[in-house]
């Protein structure tokens, strides 16, 4: 005997996911479940349904259970509090937080857990209130000194590379938006109307519509999605299929149209990975935001174009954060789960990044209060912090020197997970900044190894021990870190220093590929 189903709308199945998760679940959170096959889509006559059981189900194997099979695995110990899991991916990249791509970097409600000037029903101590100072000495894109400002707390932070200054300061500046936005609107339309190669228009217009097509066809979404998340499509074999299918199709029309794949040959970065009218297109739009008079404004411009053309490079979805080869034809998309092509231009991307740019300054500038902040480029290990801050803000420094800096909040960097200068190669290379990769902490490059934990722990205890002097003498210093080697014990003894709390979070990680139970520690260490 068949129970007839019930079916929800999008909205009604929202409001029932509400009361019985007893938080907000907003019709968008569930038409992500249909987008990516967690459910399934039913066609009603007035638009799309979904089964109530099905929905209840998946929240029940996936929500409810989640933080029981969490602690089975990572410990009881685990602080559930500071998983965030009710927070919305919106809500993680609020505002200025997504103004550009940033590997490692910590969600900004981890920051306001330990810096806000309010208690909770988690959180008994305050550790920094409005009119103190904290410093971050590995402080990224700004995410720590961005929520300083939110709210009011002085803030200053340091890093090694120029080009994550850039990002942390841009975030941070006042700017005329009106002025801004008359810039941004004039650039726009410059790049939108250019043309390095006339052929291309023509080659896309007959391109995507075939693509479209055959995605339909062959990739129904979400009907596709939802097969493979149960197992009905042996997905890899069926993609590389279809992939050599259309490929056929593709390389016909780069015949047809004569279009140049690759670049010129040469050794850069921007020779290998842009396809040659995207690599003119970036040249022409360098150009415009060089001759831009206003330094604000050609720095947040330069910071639009790099995050453009991070997203142009010719490598497929899956890589963009980790680039293995280029990708100069049509492939088969694992993150999209269809037909996908290299980019051939640069501005869709860059219109909607400079749109969204300008809204989330406006959106940022309604919030930040009236703080001092500075972002000093420089080596943590020897910086002189007072000094650089003289040369950039005298009023700041007078502040300073009558009451020092209350404490730290960072997350340096992981030892041998990633290359902070490499992640970025493509801004260093067109903006020509001098990369010193040879100074950075635990480098990826260098490995995990006994010969890169030792220079990595030594590190560290240099920057705590050159930030010291800056510090008031009861001051507290939260690190986050996934200390898989066990090193902070001892760098917090050769520091001086004692670690008097741990706080261990989950990382709720949402990729696809990756669903392991992953933690990381946030220490807390005071004067011996």
């Amino acid at each position: 005997m068949h129970t007839a189903k019930q079916l929800l709308t999008i909205r009604d199945a929202s409001k029932w996911a509400s009361r019985f998760l007893n938080r907000d679940i907003g019709e968008s959170n569930i038409s992500y479940l249909i987008q990516y096959g967690k459910v399934r889509k039913h066609n009603g006559g007035n638009g799309t349904l979904i089964d109530l059981t099905e929905l209840k189900d998946y929240y029940q194997s996936y929500h409810g259970k989640r933080e029981i099979n969490w602690k089975e695995k990572l410990g009881d110990d685990l602080n559930w509090a500071l998983s965030f899991d009710h927070l919305r991916e919106k809500d993680t990249t609020k505002h200025v937080h997504r103004l550009h791509p940033y590997k490692g970097k910590f969600i900004p409600q981890l920051v306001e857990y330990f810096i806000d000037s309010h208690t909770d029903d988690f959180k008994k101590e305050v550790y920094f209130r409005k009119g103190d100072v904290i410093l971050d000495p590995f402080c990224g894109s700004g995410t720590m000194l961005v929520q300083a400002a939110e709210m009011g707390i002085d803030a200053i932070g340091v890093d090694i590379s120029r080009f994550n200054c850039m990002i942390a300061e841009t975030k941070l500046l006042d700017y005329n938006l009106v002025a801004l936005e008359k810039e941004v609107e004039k650039i726009r339309e410059a790049i939108a109307n250019y043309e390095a190669d006339s052929k291309i228009t023509s080659f896309e217009n007959d391109l995507l519509p075939r693509m479209a097509d055959f995605n339909n066809r062959y990739f129904p979404s979400p009907e596709f999605k939802y097969k493979i998340q149960r197992g009905q499509i042996n997905e890899s074999q069926y993609a590389v299929a279809k992939e050599k299918e259309f490929l056929r199709i593709y390389n016909g029309l780069v015949r047809k149209y004569k279009i140049e794949l690759n670049h010129s040959a040469g050794s850069t970065f921007l020779d290998k990975w842009y396809i040659k009218n995207v690599r003119k297109e970036i040249d022409f739009a360098f150009e415009l935001v060089k001759r831009i008079k206003n330094t604000k404004n050609k720095k947040i411009l330069a910071v639009i174009l790099s995050r453009t053309i991070r997203s142009c490079r010719a490598t497929t979805h899956s890589d963009l954060a980790t680039l293995k080869e280029p990708q100069l034809t049509t492939y088969y998309c694992f993150k999209h789960k269809k037909i996908c092509k290299p980019l051939f231009s640069i501005k869709s991307w860059f219109d909607r990044y400079a749109r969204n740019t300008v809204y989330r300054l406006k959106s940022f500038a309604q919030l930040k209060q009236d703080n001092h902040f500075a972002v000093l480029p420089a080596d943590s290990r020897t910086v002189d912090i007072f000094t650089e801050i003289e040369k950039r803000n005298k009023k700041f420094h007078a502040s300073l020197k009558k009451q020092k800096i209350k404490g730290i909040f960072t997350s340096p960097p992981y030892v041998g997970q990633i290359d902070y200068h490499e992640q970025h190669a493509y801004a260093y290379d067109l903006f020509g900044f001098k990369r010193k990769d040879d100074l950075e902490i635990g480098p990826l490059f260098k490995g995990q190894g006994l010969e890169a934990r030792r220079p990595y722990v030594q590190g560290i205890v240099d920057v705590l021990n050159n930030c010291r002097p800056y510090l008031k003498k009861d001051f507290d210093i939260f690190i986050v870190a996934n200390d898989k080697y066990n090193l902070y014990p001892e760098i917090a003894e050769m520091a001086n220093m004692r670690i008097v709390n741990q706080f261990k979070r989950p990382v709720l990680n949402r990729t696809e590929r990756d669903r392991n139970p992953y933690s990381e520690i946030i220490f807390q260490l005071k004067n011996k």
